[in-house]
């Protein structure tokens, strides 16, 4: 696999972060969405995955510049092509004192499969795991596969004794109305303790100052405060009462740079917004179609690409703060993107293409989307009902906030939707990710392509990405991946529609990582 580099100026803010702090700090900042369950297998979500990884940690990491490095496993080795030796790190203690060793691994793949799971595609179901003694761990897997690790910066390793002692075995999946333990309490390795946490309203962190590795923060105290009101985030930046609070909205960065106090840093996303259809239903949840499912027709699919001007979405309402896009990964994340181009926006060929399906009038169907996860969701969502009336489809929009439209539409919801907004940046950084979860086949329970809400299924899929999984020569590798993008393409198994782009305000004299994935890391933050 070729070493991902991205060439993104914005991946550090400044050059060299202290190595000594002169003086602690308290760091308060806000993001537009909640933090509600801590159980780090509970929501296969950015914000989510990225608070909690302040407080735990995977075997392997990636830095500033989104490489990955050595973090609970020291080292690793492939002794066969599919068998993979780790060897964990010595002398790491979890924050209540207990010590980190190979049975916590095991017990962690064990519990990252369990019923209410959303990040069980980290490890495979077929991988056998076996601890070859208190620091050794052994991965065999049932074919090759050279990415095996590439997504485990977000497989969280938790202690055994801790969960089972707490009777918090069982996962709150993003569905459950209870909450266990796990999903109120943390107890990490990382380099930050949760110390209070009222789920929706306020987390605390404090510095782990029996951490493992060298800290190269300054920060003894770190407030999350979630602020869903763009007018309040910003103004409580502004004002000098928080120091970091992202997103900025695109219409407020100018403002925010224009402050004496305060700065934005911008930069592209790797995540993918698009809009997904359910065409595995014979009829539609919620549609006034009855007795069949008009989403399984690709000139309805098609219809609805056709409908949607992307570049009126870019304009008026990212503000330019987004590039259109054909496919559903960054360009930053495939060499070929350039060889696909969206189908044109065609409000015309978009009626006749309706019409030729049997639906001159259009229909009404329910859109589902979150007010407070992207950058202008609801907005994107409001801008696609009315393009949609322009061709004679009514939407029904239903926004909600991220906690009540996750629990509707992942498999924990039963996949309630039947038009739906949602983003994505492959936890790999590579093609394979996208073909296993959103466009791989998968049952009513989610097995298989667990994040295809729409249960997009087409076989050739599924074979080529067996054959991606396993393919180490990047030539080869890259015409399956454009081969794929070409069948998902002409299929309208989704509709992409921009990455959207990172805008971070802070307050001038804090220093910090902005990478591309999304993720806010307090080990890479200093405050002057």
């Amino acid at each position: 696999m070729k070493k991902l580099n991205l060439g993104l100026a914005s991946a550090v803010l400044a050059a060299g972060l202290a190595t000594s702090a002169a003086h602690a700090e308290t760091l308060k900042f806000a993001f537009q969405g909640t933090l509600n369950q801590l159980d780090p297998y509970s929501l296969n979500e950015t914000f989510t995955l990225s608070a909690l990884g302040n407080v735990y940690e995977g075997l392997t990491r990636r830095n500033e510049n989104l490489e990955i490095e050595p973090s609970l496993a020291e080292s690793w080795e492939v002794l066969e092509p599919n068998h993979w030796r780790f060897h964990l790190r010595k002398g790491v203690k979890f924050h209540n004192g207990n010590d980190f060793t190979a049975e916590d691994v095991v017990f962690s793949v064990e519990r990252l499969h369990g019923e209410g799971s959303d990040l069980a595609t980290r490890v495979g179901t077929d991988v056998k795991v076996e601890a070859v003694d208190d620091y050794t761990v052994d991965f065999i897997l049932p074919d090759v596969n050279p990415i095996l690790n590439y997504e485990w910066d977000t497989w969280y390793i938790m202690d055994k004794d801790w969960t089972e002692e707490n009777d918090a075995v069982k996962i709150t999946s993003a569905s459950d109305t209870s909450a266990n333990y796990a999903a109120l309490h943390t107890n990490g390795t990382g380099p930050f303790k949760v110390v209070s946490h009222e789920p929706g309203v306020k987390t605390v962190y404090e510095k782990n100052d029996g951490w493992w590795d060298e800290a190269h923060h300054n920060l003894d105290t770190v407030e999350f405060t979630p602020i869903g009101s763009d007018a309040t985030r910003v103004a409580a930046l502004l004002s000098g009462e928080l120091d970091m609070v992202y997103p900025i909205p695109v219409q407020d960065i100018k403002r925010v740079n224009d402050n004496a106090t305060t700065e934005v840093q911008t930069g592209p996303e790797l995540r993918t917004i698009f809009l997904g259809m359910d065409q595995r239903r014979d009829e539609l949840l919620h549609s006034n179609v009855k007795g069949k499912n008009p989403f399984k027709d690709i000139r309805v699919r098609k219809a609805f690409y056709q409908a949607i001007d992307i570049e009126g979405i870019k304009k008026k309402i990212m503000r330019d703060l987004a590039t259109p896009s054909a496919i559903m990964i960054s360009p930053f994340l495939f060499s070929r993107s350039d060889e696909f181009e969206r189908y044109p926006y065609d409000p015309e060929a978009a009626k006749a293409l309706l019409t030729e399906a049997g639906y001159p009038d259009g229909f009404t169907v329910e859109m589902d989307c979150p007010n407070d996860r992207y950058v202008n969701d609801e907005a994107i969502c409001q801008a696609v009902a009315s393009m949609m009336a322009r061709v004679g489809v009514k939407i029904d929009l239903n926004a909600q906030p991220k906690s009540k439209y996750f629990a509707k539409v992942l498999a924990s919801g039963g996949y309630d939707t039947s038009f739906y907004l949602l983003g994505w940046t492959p936890s790999s950084f590579d093609y394979w990710n996208i073909l296993a979860n959103i466009e791989g086949c998968r049952d009513d329970a989610g097995k298989g392509g667990l994040f295809n809400l729409g249960g997009y299924c087409n076989e050739k899929i599924e074979e080529l990405a067996g054959k991606i999984l396993k393919e180490n020569d990047p030539t080869a590798r890259d015409a399956m991946i454009a081969e794929a993008m070409t069948i998902t393409h002409d299929d309208v198994s989704h509709i992409p529609l921009h990455q959207q782009g990172l805008a971070w305000g802070y307050a001038s004299g804090i220093e910090l990582a902005q990478r591309a994935d999304n993720q806010f890391h307090f080990r890479f933050v200093t405050k002057k």
